[in-house]
C-alpha cells in the first residue's frame, strides 16, 4: 500500500486513500511490437495477475483490477475503435495520441480499457512510471496537499510520470481549483512528451462546468466514443461470461435460448448483463435446476421489470426538452430550424420505440403532425444513428434516462 509523499504529515482518515497495485515482475526481454490480435472470444478468463513494478508501486494511484486486461475484453462493432486505440497506446511509451480520450455511458468498458492499457505497459516497460487514478482521487490528493501545504511534492509526483491515466474526468467539472491544477499538470506532461489517457461519461464539449481550456486540450488528441452495446456484442459478452461460469458450475445444465433472451431483454449496460447471468448460475446451483428461459423470467423479475418500464409520450417530450435544453412549446411548434427539428425527430423516434402508441397518436401529441411526418422522422433518426455516433449516443442516453 502506498503512503503519502515523502515528508508529508499523516493524513486524516476522513477519506480512504487510493492504493497502488504492487507486484514485482520477472525481468523483461527487449520490447518487440505485439502482433495484432484477432477479434475472438477467449475460451477461459485469464487468472494470472499482471505484474506491477516498483516504479509504479511508489505512485499514489488506484489499484488495478487483474480481470481488466485486453484478453478479457470482448470486442464488437460498438467498441472496436476504442479497443484498437487503447491497444496502440499500450504498445509504446512514445506519444501516440495525446491525449487519448475515451467516453461513453456507464458499464461500456472505459475503465476496463484503461486498466488494460496500464497492465500492458507495466508488463512491457517495468521501469516506467505509470499512474492510473480516478479524477476524484486526483482531487482528494490535491486537497490534501493544499491542507498540508505540500503542493510542491504533489506537483513533483504527478508531473514526473511517464503515463498519466485519469478516469471519470467529469468529476472535477465545476471544481475550480482542482481544474486549474489538472490543467497545469496536463500541460506540463504534454510539453515533455508524456502520454496522457483520460476517460469521461460524455464528450469534452458536452461536459457542463468543465473549464473551456481543459475541454480544448482534451480534444487535441484522439477522442473516441464507446457506443452502447448492440445485440451481437451483448450476446458475445454473455457467451464469454457463460464459458467462465460454466467452468465453475460444471454440473449445471444451461438450456437453449437463454443467452439470446438475455441479450434481447437487457440492454442497459454490461454490468447489469453480466450480473444477471451470474445470478442465474447461482440460483440454478442453489435450487438444483436447469437454467431455462422460464427460470430466467422467474429469477430476474426485478431486472426485467426495469427494462420493461412503461414510458409515456409526455415523459419522452419532457426528457427530450431537458436533454437538448429546449422549451416544450418550441419542440411541438412548426419551427424547422435544425436545432429544434432534430430533437423533435428524436422525440418521434423515442415515442415509436418506447411506447405502444400509433403514428397518428404520436403525431397528434407532437403538434398535430400527420403519420407520414412521424414515420419520416423515425427513419431519419435511424439513418443518422448508423452514420453519426453522437446521434446514437443521444438516443441511448435518453432511453436510459427514460427507463431509469
Amino acid at each position: 500500500v502506498s503512503g503519502p509523499p515523502s515528508g508529508a504529515a499523516p493524513a486524516p482518515m476522513s477519506h480512504p486513500e487510493p492504493v497502488a497495485a504492487a507486484y514485482q515482475p520477472a525481468p523483461q526481454p527487449a520490447y518487440q511490437p505485439a502482433a495484432v490480435q484477432p477479434t475472438v472470444q477467449p475460451a477461459v478468463q485469464r487468472t494470472v495477475q499482471p505484474a506491477v513494478t516498483r516504479a509504479t508501486r511508489e505512485l499514489p494511484g488506484a489499484k488495478l483490477n487483474p480481470a481488466f486486461t485486453f484478453a478479457n475484453f470482448v470486442v464488437g462493432k460498438p467498441n472496436e475503435l476504442a479497443h484498437a486505440a487503447a491497444r496502440r497506446v499500450a504498445e509504446t511509451l512514445d506519444v501516440t495520441f495525446n491525449p487519448l480520450f475515451l467516453y461513453g455511458g456507464v458499464g461500456l468498458g472505459k475503465t476496463h480499457l484503461m486498466h488494460a492499457i496500464a497492465w500492458d505497459l507495466q508488463s512491457r516497460f517495468p521501469d516506467a512510471k505509470i499512474l492510473y487514478l480516478s479524477a476524484e482521487q486526483f482531487m482528494h490528493r490535491f486537497v490534501r496537499a493544499l491542507r498540508e501545504q505540500d503542493t510542491f511534492n504533489f506537483k513533483e509526483t504527478f508531473r514526473s510520470v511517464d503515463i498519466l491515466m485519469v478516469d471519470d474526468v467529469q468529476f472535477i467539472a465545476g471544481k475550480t481549483s482542482t481544474q486549474q491544477e489538472f490543467f497545469h499538470t496536463f500541460n506540463a506532461l504534454v510539453e515533455i512528451g508524456k502520454q496522457i489517457v483520460i476517460s469521461g461519461d460524455r464528450a469534452p464539449v458536452d461536459m457542463d462546468d468543465l473549464d473551456d481550456r481543459i475541454a480544448s486540450r482534451l480534444q487535441c488528441g484522439l477522442v473516441v466514443d464507446i457506443h452502447p452495446t448492440d445485440y451481437e456484442l451483448r450476446l458475445s459478452i454473455l457467451q464469454h461470461k457463460a464459458e467462465i461460469l460454466g467452468a465453475r458450475y460444471s454440473h449445471i445444465i444451461f438450456g437453449d435460448g437463454v443467452l439470446e433472451y438475455l441479450a434481447q431483454k437487457i440492454s442497459s449496460n454490461v454490468r447489469v448483463l453480466e450480473g444477471a447471468l451470474t445470478r442465474l448460475f447461482a440460483f440454478a446451483d442453489l435450487v438444483r435446476r436447469e437454467v431455462s428461459v422460464d427460470m430466467a423470467k422467474e429469477c430476474l423479475t426485478d431486472v426485467l421489470r426495469a427494462t420493461d418500464k412503461k414510458v409515456t409520450m409526455d415523459e419522452i417530450i419532457k426528457k427530450t426538452c431537458e436533454y437538448y435544453k429546449l422549451r416544450q412549446v418550441d419542440l411541438i411548434s412548426q419551427n424547422r430550424q435544425r436545432a429544434i427539428a432534430r430533437p423533435r425527430q428524436m422525440a418521434m423516434y423515442l415515442c415509436k420505440r418506447l411506447t405502444q402508441r400509433s403514428l397518428p397518436e404520436i403525431g397528434k401529441k407532437l403538434g398535430g403532425r400527420d403519420h407520414t411526418t412521424i414515420l419520416y422522422g423515425v427513419r431519419r433518426i435511424e439513418e443518422l444513428m448508423q452514420a453519426d455516433s453522437q446521434i446514437a449516443e443521444d438516443a441511448e442516453l435518453l432511453r436510459r434516462m427514460l427507463e431509469a
